[in-house]
């Protein structure tokens, strides 16, 4: 609504990347009224964060984009190395895993991330949302009970403010956090968007060729024409312009410069690690890259983003729509910041070839056992760990849980359960099952186990702080 010119909202998001649009998606599916803003007048437009790791898949299943993103996507192609322009072998890059019941993603899924923001877009209007493109943020000033911040389109007044908006965030600047780092590899590197003439290049590999001046690759993209093209410098800056890609495809590989017909994005980087002092200021909270940098390698950037963003939704969530306690927002950084910083490490050993791209690097063994809103243990889980999927019935665990609800499993045991007010809290009865054994389990809205255990005593004083009440008589 207007008041006095100033514009009010629930959230206001500064950054339409992936994080970004997955907080807005979850926050309008739980009816939390936000504002996402864009400084630039349309979406990202490059493949940069191609690799979507399983777990990235289970959340998007659950945003209810997984139809799209399994039909836009494909799985990583096998590499193909090549020296002097012949075939020397094939270099097989990521951990494949054949698919289970409990793991129902065992690889990683390319997909250029320009995609994946454009499904994003799509559910989020779906949900009733959308962009505040070509708005910029200039200012901003909290106090008790809110953030004004001063957009180039006006001023807006939100209860709270979430920054995605990159390395280079200017609300992490403007708050004066520091973010401290290292970099992972002084040589700059060069990423570009690339077509490449029919029969000049097949896209069945992931080729890779190294070279006195340095590697090149050229990825194709499932779901479109385009190749992802990365190349490192051991000396020199990146010329990013249309004939200084051609020309460094002519230098460093068995394909002449005529057979780039189109280079369609690029840009140039230093791979660099770096993490925020910390996650929140007040009622600010950083996510994504305004919150942690990656290296590329291994692909961990933009899934521990858009999974920063699906912690933080359902907290807003339960704070602004629940009567939930304002304390349960402090959980955000006390889960996601210890992550970060293990990701961070990971991808840095990743790229310095100390590390394979292996299960850790799926991030499905990501869990919060040591946070905050993590109480007992049962059958084969511990609270904080991720809920597996598995047959529930005509459906999957995964449907049962898909929604801005918690759910809990009764797996194994006729024990009695409270009955809850509303529907917040949805249960499931199913027999003993490997991955979760027997007993009780409160998975959370972004499916994790908050409280496990062989008898409810206890849940409804976990459920009490985080707004969930028990039925009447």
């Amino acid at each position: 609504m207007e008041l006095n010119n100033v514009k009010e909202t629930g959230v206001l998001i500064v950054g339409a990347g992936p994080c970004g649009l997955a907080l807005a998606c979850d926050l309008a599916r739980r009816g939390v009224p936000a504002l996402l803003a864009e400084q630039a007048p349309a979406l990202f437009p490059g493949s940069r964060g191609k690799g979507i790791q399983p777990r990235t898949r289970e959340v998007f299943d659950d945003l209810g984009i997984g139809d799209a993103v399994r039909e836009h996507g494909g799985p990583a192609p096998v590499g193909m190395v090549w020296q002097n322009g012949e075939r020397m072998g094939e270099h097989r890059m990521f951990r494949v895993a054949a698919p289970t019941d409990a793991e129902p993603y065992g690889e990683p899924w390319l997909m250029p991330q320009w995609r994946t923001q454009e499904i994003l877009l799509a559910r989020l209007r779906e949900l009733g949302g959308d962009v505040a493109f070509s708005t910029a943020l200039t200012g901003l000033a909290q106090d008790a009970d809110g953030v004004t911040a001063q957009l180039s389109t006006g001023p807006v007044r939100a209860s709270y403010l979430v920054a995605a908006d990159g390395g280079r965030s200017t609300v992490r600047r403007a708050l004066g956090i520091a973010m401290a780092g290292e970099t992972v590899d002084p040589a700059p590197m060069l990423v570009a968007d690339v077509r490449v003439a029919e029969g000049a290049l097949d896209r069945l590999n992931w080729h890779m060729m190294d070279t006195d001046a340095g590697f090149i690759t050229l990825c194709p993209l499932p779901g479109t024409a385009d190749f992802q093209l990365a190349a490192r410098f051991k000396e020199g800056e990146p010329d990013t312009s249309a004939e200084g890609v051609r020309a460094l495809v002519a230098e460093r590989t068995h394909l002449a410069a005529q057979d780039i017909t189109e280079v369609l994005w690029a840009s140039d980087f230093r791979p660099r690690a770096a993490l925020a002092d910390r996650f929140r200021e007040g009622r600010v909270f950083l996510a994504g890259d305004a919150a942690h940098v990656h290296s590329p390698a291994g692909g961990q950037g933009l899934n521990t983003s858009v999974q920063d963003a699906y912690n933080l939704g359902w907290k807003l969530g339960r704070v602004l729509r629940h009567g939930a306690p304002e304390a349960l927002l402090g959980s955000y950084e006390a889960e996601r910041r210890p992550v970060a910083a293990e990701v961070l490490g990971l991808s840095t050993r990743i790229h310095r070839g100390r590390q394979e791209r292996g299960a850790a690097a799926q991030q499905l063994g990501i869990g919060y056992r040591e946070g905050p809103l993590s109480v007992g243990s049962a059958g084969a889980l511990r609270a904080g760990d991720r809920a597996p999927d598995g047959p529930a019935g005509d459906r999957r665990l995964f449907d049962v849980f898909r929604g801005p609800h918690f759910t809990l499993l009764a797996v194994g045991t006729d024990a009695e359960l409270p009955r809850f007010a509303g529907s917040d809290v949805r249960v499931h009865r199913m027999d003993a099952y490997e991955a979760y054994g027997k007993g009780l389990f409160l998975v959370r809205p972004d499916g994790y186990l908050g409280w496990a255990g062989e008898e409810p005593g206890g849940l409804a004083e976990y459920l009490a702080p985080l707004g969930v009440a028990l039925a009447a008589g």
